[in-house]
Formats: structure tokens, sequence, C-alpha cells
């Protein structure tokens, strides 16, 4: 069965632009002709991938290889690195920025601020992309730079990756755990939760602690938003959300993008991609159970994680909605797993 016959898929994470900053002018040429990275034009076409939020984000220094290894232990706590200060992160922020619409130059994709636009791109076959914060070191407390990145097109916003920021503080990569560490956002990301609510920008809670959580909930008039977590009765990883988050996101007419990143899938918590899409349905169950049909999605962390075997890259994305045709998901919730609840969301959030 090929993509034709699914609807396309719009997804609520990858790390594309880290990548293509990794490897330059070479990266852009072969994201446009076929790379083996997760994401590209050619294997778009294959599974149908529609595009998504494409993430600005912030690396560390230092070897990540060995985290991968940590995290494939029965149990463990990584440490997380050290926060990075804003004036080095900024550039770093602006350059991915500019990579985005470097990609959108060659006609790889468009930069998307209107749902419209989306629905349009998803019609004619052209990727869509909305310019999203990961983690938002590079934005000052004075929020300068957050109208600055508006204008370039953001429209998305995560105040952490998990390691702590000016605005908040995030979980660690812990299993078994929950998110309910540390304290909640700072006096700067309560601002910047309700400059963001009056510029549109959808705020993000993936990768932010339980009492962060509870903050934005307090202060924000937009929908609650995790675009790439799991369930945490499933898989208890301090990643993943509980139950109560679940319906905390339900109450406000939110949305949860299922992540397909393994240790966050697999109920051992460990990186390791030899687990059926068998687990992948048990989370969409659980989230379709707590959140209802119209709240949920996908957010796949493509070019950012290790992804199970059955899917690989998003050429696989077919394998995936051929396994959620097989599990009983019928046509109309297909659509909206797969892009319409994500639209309607952005509906509700951007002004």
């Amino acid at each position: 069965m090929t993509s034709a016959t699914f609807p396309p898929i719009f997804d609520g994470h990858n790390d594309v632009l880290l990548l293509q900053m990794q490897t330059g002018e070479s990266g852009r040429k072969t994201f446009m002709d076929g790379n083996s990275a997760h994401i590209d034009v050619p294997k778009s076409r294959i599974g149908g991938f529609g595009g998504g939020f494409f993430a600005i984000y912030i690396p560390s220094p230092g070897d990540f290889s060995s985290f991968q290894e940590m995290m494939q232990q029965p149990a463990y706590d990584l440490p997380l690195p050290a926060p990075v200060p804003q004036a080095e992160a900024e550039p770093v922020m602006l350059a991915q920025a500019e990579i985005l619409r470097q990609l959108e130059a060659d006609g790889a994709l468009k930069i998307c601020t209107k749902t419209a636009e989306i629905r349009e791109c998803l019609g004619t076959g052209l990727m869509a992309a909305i310019m999203h914060i990961e983690g938002a070191e590079g934005i000052d407390t004075n929020l300068d730079m957050l109208g600055k990145m508006h204008d370039l097109g953001l429209r998305s916003l995560g105040p952490v990756w998990s390691r702590p920021t000016a605005f908040g503080h995030g979980v660690p990569f812990r299993y078994p755990s929950d998110g309910d560490i540390g304290e909640g956002l700072t006096d700067a990301g309560k601002d910047l939760v309700r400059e963001c609510n009056r510029l549109g920008i959808m705020l993000d809670l993936s990768h932010l602690n339980a009492a962060g959580m509870r903050d934005i909930a307090k202060i924000s008039d937009a929908p609650l938003v995790a675009t790439h977590s799991n369930c945490h009765a499933i898989s208890p990883h301090a990643r993943n959300l509980t139950d109560d988050q679940l319906m905390m996101i339900k109450d406000s007419n939110g949305m949860v993008g299922l992540n397909f990143a393994s240790a966050f899938l697999r109920p051992d918590g460990q990186m390791k991609t030899d687990i059926g899409l068998d687990v992948m349905m048990r989370h969409l169950d659980h989230l379709i159970t707590h959140l209802g049909e119209d709240r949920v999605g996908l957010g796949s962390d493509f070019d950012g994680a290790q992804i199970p075997d059955g899917i690989g890259d998003i050429a696989g994305l077919t394998n995936l909605r051929e396994e959620m045709r097989r599990h009983g998901i019928d046509e109309p919730l297909m659509a909206k797993i797969c892009n319409e609840n994500w639209l309607s969301l952005l509906d509700r959030t951007w002004k």
C-alpha cells in the first residue's frame, strides 16, 4: 500500500535544523536530493510526510553518544548539561532560523504562519514548516528577541529543553521517574508565557517539569500542548505525561503528539529500536482514552532520536499508518491523527 492511500502526516517535532547546521551547505543539497537522515524531500514523498514543527535547538558542548548507552540500562538518571548563556545561544538560534529560510528559498518547504498555508501545502505536496524553538536559551529576559523571532516566522516555543533556562526547569532523562521534579517557571518565564499568548505563539510543554506545566496552565489563555510526549502509565519515564497531566491538557482543549523515540515508548524505558509498532498503538489508545480523539496527533522527534525499526525514517510512515489501520483506527480518526487535529489546534491557538 502506498502513502497516497493515506492522509498526509503533519508532525509535531523534528530536529532537521540542528542536523543541517552540523552538515552545512552539503546538507541542504542532500535534503533536496536524498540523504541518510530521517527526513529529506524524496523520502517525504514516499512516506506521505506533509511537514511539521521544525525545531531550533541549541546544542550543549560534549559527546552525547554516552547518553544513548546510558539509556540502554535498566535504570538511569543522566546528568543534565549546564545552562547555555543567552549571548552564546542567540547567534545559534538565528543561524538555524536562517537555515530554515534557506531551505524555503531552495524550494524544499514553505515556512507557514497561518493554517491556511499549511492546508495549501498538504494539498500541493510542498513540505510545510512551522518555526519552533525547543528551549528558549536564545531569548533574552526582556523578550526583545521573542518579537524579532516572531517577525522571522516563529509560531511555536518550548520554554525549556531538559536543562534549565532563565524561564524554567525541565525534566532529566531519568527512568523510572515522573516529571514532578524541581521548581516551576521563573518570573521571566511567566512573562514569556503572557507574551507568547499576546503574539499567538503556541507554547510547548514537552521537556517542561510538572511545576512548570502547572504554572502555564494557570497563566496561559491558550490550549496546552505537548508536541512530542508519551504516556507515563505505559512507560514511566520522566519525559512522559501522567494521567493527571493528560486531564489538564484535555480540560484546556489542547493536544499531545505521540513521540516515536524508543525510550519513551518502551515500558522498560530503554533506548533500543527493536520494538514492535504495537507499543505505539498502546500509547495512542491511552492518549485517545484520556484526551479524546480530537486531541491526539503525531510528534515523531525525527532526526533527534532513535526510532522503532518498523518505521526507521519518514519513508516508513506508511508502515505506521498500515499498523493503525490493522489496529482498527478508521479513516476519519486516522485523518484526525495524521493532520486534522494539529490544524484544528493551531486554529485555536494562533492569532
